[in-house]
């Protein structure tokens, strides 16, 4: 099975994926007129709230849907994810995920502008938002199939397996090895007739499910409250103890820099120099990373209150810059500037915590493992809204808590399974909800295009 879902994973992100997406991304980028480029400085005053709208439609407030968002997106796919990137297509790699993020800001201002402008209700009546009803509302009754794809992929890519595996591994190697109670991945540690080596993985899986329990178990607001607390301290902690690493290295970043621009266009770091594989690599990793054309951030930000289409993709555009550009890229030259990436065999968060003890002795995996709980937790959390809303779509509001159920048992799963098969899993999903996100954005594109004209004309006038 896991083999299958290996193999699956490998087929869907073939050349047509890597078309769909970045091809895709980069049409709506020229149709945008370039937006990410020239509105970005109106999209961070939007930040301030002073456009908030309290009686509109919705159950958050956009600065808490972007929180939120980034919650889910600032995680780990900025410190496993850029590790897999390097170990899997090198330096080059980080190049194509720079790509795909500026394509990416342009995907997400339209599919999450779209989300504002096609509500649907579910059935309960409560005001809903997100690809499936995207196209529902927007290309109309016809189309359902293609919500009914999405939502299907989402209730299984949308799992928190990936954030309690790596998790797992992490706590792992910096608490439980060095105290001698665990048996690492191959040895068998008994003590009173327990393997100490997979116990520790149920300990921590059900921990974890209990914490989150707590959380999401509230609904939306609940998590979007948690969410836009913990994603500041998150990142400027993550920020602090990056920059620190990066300063004391100072001299070779310019190198480092050039090494993946270098590379990008040879692909001299993997095996037969394939270009075509360190781009593909690239893009599979800034998808899972900013969730660009995946449909996720549309769904909660399609939650906020907001009349105005346009403002709400303005917003969304950021999660991208700030996942991608500028977390990616740190998190990049740690590990390529320690030099692990080279000499050592771990894959996944295993290569960044490397990366870190050997910048900080004694510190970094520390403060690494305080990232990275905070990072999971608060991604689980907003991943467990996403499926639930998926699950809302297929089979009724009043069932849909049935999803948390489910959700928060994978997380156990998550947690003893092995990394090939969960990355595979998730970005085998992830692939099938890119599908009608893509093809209803492109479609609606000429809605977008419209309402930003008449939206940037009104706001000369303000």
């Amino acid at each position: 099975m896991g083999d299958l879902i290996i193999s699956f994973s490998n087929w869907i992100w073939g050349t047509p994926m890597l078309i769909m997406l970045l091809g895709g991304g980069m049409i709506l980028f020229f149709h945008s007129g370039f937006i990410p480029f020239r509105k970005i400085g109106h999209a961070i005053r939007l930040l301030s709230g002073k456009y908030d709208n309290e009686l509109a439609p919705g159950q958050i407030t956009s600065f808490q849907a972007l929180s939120s968002a980034i919650a889910a997106t600032v995680g780990l796919g900025n410190i496993s994810g850029v590790a897999i990137a390097i170990n899997m297509g090198g330096p080059g790699a980080i190049f194509w995920m720079w790509v795909s993020a500026f394509v990416g800001m342009a995907t997400k201002y339209y599919t999450c502008s779209l989300a504002i402008m096609f509500r649907g209700k579910d059935s309960s009546g409560e005001v809903q938002g997100g690809p499936m009803y995207v196209i529902e509302e927007g290309m109309g009754k016809k189309w359902k199939f293609l919500s009914v794809i999405f939502c299907t992929a989402g209730v299984l890519g949308l799992l928190a397996i990936f954030q309690a595996n790596q998790l797992t591994a992490v706590l792992r190697a910096v608490i439980f090895m060095p105290a001698g109670l665990d048996g690492g991945e191959t040895s068998r540690f008994i003590l009173g007739g327990i393997d100490l080596g997979q116990s520790t993985r149920w300990i921590l899986g059900v921990t974890m499910m209990l914490l989150v329990a707590i959380v999401i178990l509230g609904g939306i607001k609940r998590i979007a409250a948690v969410a836009s607390r913990m994603v500041p301290f998150m990142v400027a902690l993550y920020f602090v103890t990056v920059l620190l690493i990066v300063f004391n290295y100072i001299e070779e970043v310019p190198s480092m820099l050039w090494k993946i621009i270098e590379d990008a266009f040879t692909g001299n770091a993997i095996a037969g120099g394939a270009v075509g594989a360190v781009i593909i690599t690239g893009a599979r990793r800034a998808a899972f990373s900013n969730e660009a054309g995946i449909g996720t951030a549309p769904m909660v930000h399609g939650a906020s209150k907001n009349n105005e289409p346009i403002r709400e993709g303005l917003i969304a555009m950021l999660g991208p810059f700030i996942d991608t550009i500028v977390v990616c890229t740190l998190t990049a030259l740690v590990i390529m500037l320690t030099g692990v990436w080279e000499t050592t065999e771990h894959d996944g968060v295993r290569l960044t915590l490397n990366a870190f003890e050997m910048a900080l002795p004694g510190l970094g995996k520390y403060l690494l493992m305080v990232a990275v709980l905070i990072f999971a937790l608060s991604t689980m959390f907003t991943y467990s809204y996403y499926g639930h809303k998926c699950f809302n779509y297929l089979f009724g509001a009043d069932k849909a808590d049935y999803y948390n159920y489910f959700y928060l048992a994978t997380i156990v799963m998550g947690a003893v399974a092995s990394l090939d098969v969960v990355i595979s899993l998730v970005d085998g999903m992830y692939a099938i909800m890119a599908i009608p996100t893509m093809i209803s954005t492109i479609y609606l594109a000429p809605k977008v295009k419209e309402a930003s004209k008449d939206y940037f004309k009104r706001m000369k006038n303000v």
